[in-house]
């Protein structure tokens, strides 16, 4: 893990700390108790002092900016807070074992595979939440003030809620200047561009590019982008496309580039490996999560801050790109015994205010007003928020619900990411590869 994760992870104490409901924050006065997130909205902010709920989900960006901010969620509403923040992999696996089992906690948790979540009635719906008037404010929330694909991801095929988006992020190709200078090198556009540029800039010790590659669901989402440039998707009418021409032609594309071009054992990669070879300099080139642009850009953490570049996806010649994007959501757990409470967090946590707040610690919340403020784009740079929002608007997000949202997703993208890692290592060819990954992801569907 990069050192800042590590820190992270040693920053905020042991799992289930409870939050202190007062006592001041580093920095506040005490006529600044009362935070801004409750400036106009006629919400009745005390309503369930008293109550303590559980927030759970990975260490990522968004419970970094979120953690400090939580002792002002206690002094505005009384509502004490315990979290529990784990490695990602970690944490994705033990999640859904936890809801199976109709734990009441946590009451609030990050959550990505929807459509299990949905089908197995462990998330609470929200649009009756989100209608009564002790609870929520519209007027104070502004949903138009969030961003085109926040309005439209956490949205179910019967028009109901079970989540409010948390973070925005769409995949980026990131660019070691210096590296690319050094061979008089243009900032590639197209994927037959992408790959003779990192076979030009390896070198001893620097890989012309690095992705993930892992042979697990969670390493999918830049291969899944590789996919739906090339004019493929992953699910079609509840079967498993990424056998078609175009994923396999996609899938052949990104193997020879990791293999020809990428670090030595890539085929272990998951995105921490990615992002600390792009901070100590050791790959020229890296596609991955636009939210890795506050590690890159820091020279606390960064050895390439200064030469550090942000692009848009690559594309297909003749085809307009397709980055593989998603909104990271926080859900309500349907056993949860403060439903109300903790739909009460979720609006103070994705707030104006509140995403204000976090943007500026360099969050890519799901605010308009949030990307366009001084503060995010000091924070995450403006080449950086830029590249990111080019990739947000060119993502499709119908075809990235399809597969995020269906209640097979996990099993789907794990042998989707078997066969990209047996593309990467040469074990297969695409053809070969893709046929049985989609093979056994369909028989998963069939159960």
């Amino acid at each position: 893990m990069p050192t800042s994760r590590r820190s992270f992870v040693k920053g905020l104490g042991a799992a289930g700390a409870v939050l202190p409901a007062v006592g001041l924050l580093p920095g506040r006065g005490l006529a600044e108790d009362a935070p801004p997130a409750d400036a106009g909205a006629a919400i009745d902010w005390k309503q369930f002092a008293g109550q303590t709920i559980a927030l759970s989900g990975a260490i990522h960006p968004w419970s970094n900016a979120i953690t400090p901010l939580l002792p002002e969620f206690t002094i505005l509403t009384g509502i004490n807070v315990t979290i529990d923040f784990q490695l990602e992999t970690t944490y994705l696996g033990a999640l859904p074992i936890r809801l199976a089992r109709g734990s009441s906690t946590p009451d609030v948790f990050m959550f990505t595979t929807y459509g299990q979540g949905i089908s197995n009635g462990w998330l609470e719906p929200l649009n009756g939440y989100y209608s009564l008037k002790s609870l929520t404010d519209p007027a104070w929330y502004d949903e138009s003030d969030l961003l085109k694909t926040a309005r439209a991801f956490p949205l179910w095929s019967d028009g109901e809620r079970y989540a409010v988006p948390i973070t925005s992020e769409a995949m980026t190709l990131f660019i070691n200047r210096d590296a690319m200078a050094a061979k008089d090198l243009p900032v590639p556009q197209t994927f037959e561009e992408l790959l003779a540029t990192a076979k030009a800039v390896k070198a001893n010790g620097i890989s012309g590019i690095a992705m993930r590659a892992q042979a697990g669901g969670n390493s999918s989402p830049p291969a899944m982008g590789f996919v739906f440039s090339y004019g493929g998707a992953m699910v079609e009418h509840n079967r498993v496309a990424f056998a078609s021409p175009e994923a396999i032609a996609a899938v052949e594309m990104y193997g020879q580039l990791l293999s020809q071009a990428g670090p030595a054992g890539v085929g272990s990669y998951e995105w921490y490996n990615v992002l600390d070879d792009f901070l100590q300099g050791r790959t020229a080139m890296a596609i991955d999560s636009s939210n890795f642009a506050t590690d890159i850009s820091n020279p606390a953490k960064s050895r390439v801050a200064k030469q550090a570049g942000f692009a848009s996806f690559p594309h297909l010649a003749g085809r307009e790109p397709v980055p593989f994007m998603s909104h990271w959501q926080a859900c309500i757990n349907s056993k949860s015994r403060n439903k109300r409470a903790a739909f009460l967090f979720l609006l103070w946590a994705t707030s104006k205010a509140t995403s204000l707040r976090t943007a500026a610690a360099g969050l890519a919340t799901t605010r308009v007003s949030a990307w366009s403020s001084d503060g995010f784009k000091k924070a995450f740079g403006s080449q950086a928020a830029e590249a990111a929002l080019t990739n947000l608007q060119n993502a499709d997000v119908d075809r990235a619900k399809a597969i995020l949202f269906h209640a097979q997703s996990r099993p789907i993208l794990d042998a989707f990411m078997i066969g990209v890692n047996e593309v990467v290592n040469g074990a297969k060819p695409a053809k070969d590869a893709m046929t049985g990954a989609a093979e056994r992801a369909n028989a998963a569907i069939r159960g």
